[in-house]
């Protein structure tokens, strides 16, 4: 687990080649792109060629958990083991990279190639495990739950013994992350500012329309006071 410092230490796998000056290394930063979103991107290599899966996930401190079908790849996989660690020993677990995004605006310049968007992503490298504890299973489950909707997990049934038997629960600490950050308007050549095109930033805003109850739901259940807030 790394220190409790106010950032993460970058690496040769953190340093990104481009725009260098959009990567952050901050501990809160990183943790408030992570709590924003509710979908990750989980990449491993499977049989030689890569994979992505999106999925659902959770922040404890400085460890996120991601769930899934016992039968689903990167679940089996982590279990199976076989990730070679720097010192050449077989480390039990999956090579991973989890990344993380958040697109804030369409960028538009005035030529083609200077179109962009501003954005905040977090990009995780690292090993993930299994999670066997009965209890860290638990609470792992609960803080997925949560993340989508905070307070959920207590306003629901607990999972039984059989959906726990079905669930897989892997663990990726953040140690080696990084963030990259654009913010601002277009880039354009001084050349190009003349041009007779419209040019400026487009902002995107997550919102949220009423909450549909089911069709099913008892009439004398009132929408909770967490939904209310969203």
């Amino acid at each position: 687990m790394p220190e409790n410092t106010a950032a993460y230490r970058p690496t040769p796998r953190t340093v990104p080649t481009r725009a260098r000056e959009r990567a952050a290394y901050d501990r809160e930063l990183v943790h408030g792109i992570l709590d924003e979103a509710y979908v990750c991107h989980l990449g491993f290599v499977r049989d030689g060629a890569p994979v992505v899966l999106p999925t659902l996930y959770g922040r404890v401190g400085e460890r996120l958990y991601v769930h899934g079908s016992t039968g689903s790849r990167p679940l089996r996989m982590t279990s199976a083991g076989g990730t070679e660690s720097t010192d050449g020993e077989t480390d039990p677990g999956l090579a991973v990279c989890l990344t993380v995004t958040h697109v804030d605006a369409l960028v538009l310049a005035r030529s083609a190639f200077h179109h962009s968007i501003n954005y905040r992503s977090v990009v995780v490298h690292g090993v993930a495990r299994p999670v066997s504890d009965p209890e860290e299973r638990r609470t792992a489950l609960d803080v997925i739950v949560n993340h989508v909707v905070p307070g959920r997990s207590y306003d629901s049934r607990p999972a039984n013994a059989r959906e726990l038997a079905a669930t897989a629960v892997i663990r990726l600490d953040l140690d080696e992350v990084s963030a990259k950050v654009r913010t601002g308007g277009p880039n354009d050549d001084p050349e190009d500012i003349t041009l007779p095109h419209w040019a400026g930033v487009v902002p995107l805003a997550r919102g949220y329309d009423a909450p549909v109850p089911s069709d099913d739901l008892d009439p004398d259940i009132t929408l909770p006071d967490y939904l209310s807030v969203l």
